[in-house]
Formats: C-alpha cells, sequence, structure tokens
C-alpha cells in the first residue's frame, strides 16, 4: 500500500513539473552548443519555455514524461522499500540499535537500491528531452520512442551506457536520503510512533 501510493505520488509530482526538466536539460546542452560554435538556442528560462510551447506546443514541454515518471516511481519504491527492508533487517540481524547509525546505513542502502532501479530510465529521459525539437535538422530527433531509445542505446553503446553517470547520481541522492530519513526518523520518534 505504502510503496504504491509513493510511486504514485512520485510519477504525479514528477508529470506535473515535466516541462521544468525539460528546459533545464535543454539548457544544460547549450555550453555543448557554443563549444561547438553554434548559436545559443536560449537566452535564458522563460525564452525556453516560451520557444518550446511556440514550436513543440504542449507536447514540447512534456517531452520525456514516460521515463520521467518511470524515473520517480522507481526513485520512490527503491527508496521507501530498501530503506524499511535495510533498517529491519540491521535490527535483525546486527548489534545496530534504533539510533542515527542505523538510519545513515539504512538510508545509504535507499539511495543506492534508488539509484540502481533509476538509472537506465534516467539516461534515456535525458537523452529524448535533449532532443532539439525547437529547429529539428536531419538526424537531429535520434529517438521515436522509450523503446527506440533504450534499444538504440544498448545497441550503439552496450549495457553499461545505462549506468552512464552512476557514481554522481548516488551521491546527489544520498544527502537526500539521509535528510529526508533523519528528518522522518525524528519526527517519528516526537509523534511516539514506533518504527515496526
Amino acid at each position: 500500500k505504502a510503496v504504491v501510493s509513493g510511486m504514485t505520488a512520485g510519477a504525479l509530482g514528477q508529470f506535473l513539473a515535466n516541462p521544468t526538466d525539460v528546459v533545464k536539460i535543454q539548457l544544460q546542452m547549450e555550453g555543448k552548443r557554443l563549444r561547438e560554435g553554434k548559436p545559443p538556442r536560449y537566452r535564458n528560462t522563460f525564452d525556453a519555455f516560451s520557444k518550446l510551447y511556440r514550436k513543440g506546443g504542449i507536447s514540447g514541454l512534456w517531452l520525456g514524461w514516460g521515463p520521467n515518471m518511470t524515473r520517480a516511481a522507481l526513485v520512490t519504491m527503491g527508496d521507501l522499500t530498501a530503506y524499511d527492508t535495510a533498517k529491519h533487517w540491521l535490527l535483525l540481524k546486527t548489534r545496530l540499535i534504533d539510533n542515527w547509525l542505523l538510519h545513515i546505513v539504512s538510508s545509504g542502502c535507499s539511495s543506492l537500491v534508488a539509484a540502481i532501479l533509476a538509472m537506465p530510465v534516467d539516461v534515456v529521459k535525458t537523452r529524448i528531452m535533449n532532443q532539439n525539437v525547437i529547429a529539428p535538422t536531419q538526424g537531429q530527433v535520434v529517438y521515436n520512442s522509450v523503446i527506440d531509445c533504450l534499444t538504440k542505446t544498448v545497441k550503439k553503446e552496450g549495457f553499461p551506457a545505462l549506468y552512464k553517470g552512476f557514481f554522481p547520481t548516488w551521491f546527489r541522492m544520498c544527502p537526500w536520503s539521509l535528510t529526508f530519513w533523519f528528518t522522518y526518523e525524528k519526527i517519528r520518534k516526537l509523534c511516539g510512533t514506533s518504527s515496526f
């Protein structure tokens, strides 16, 4: 029940925020375009929103919404289930007690599982969102769907390509997970709720 609720909340929240993710990824690629001697596509964030909407319509702002929602659902599911599982296992199989050290170790495990589950979808999402939808020329729209992107990526670069940037992703997720679970545990204890 908690897993389904978490996955649904994560997916819905990400769906609503998808346009900001598309704009972020498009703006992040401007540096590469400048290094290649190409003119910038956008002056600022608002210009990017405006151009993406004018040229691509609503669908231009929701590029990659499917993998984006899938990623959010997987991250939430992995984080929630791995934290509870790791915490429960550590309490049963080790000498750790329900304190800050247990919470740190459990949150590290949960962020690792979340990163492992999310990385393939994150790579696909980023590649789809990074396509030039403003003024595509021949060959700029490389991927027609999630499956097409996944297949082409693995075929051309091998399975490990789905985990490019794994460690930076995990190192980014770890502090978030630690902060979230540490805060959750403190609030739980203040409210007098037991952990299991």
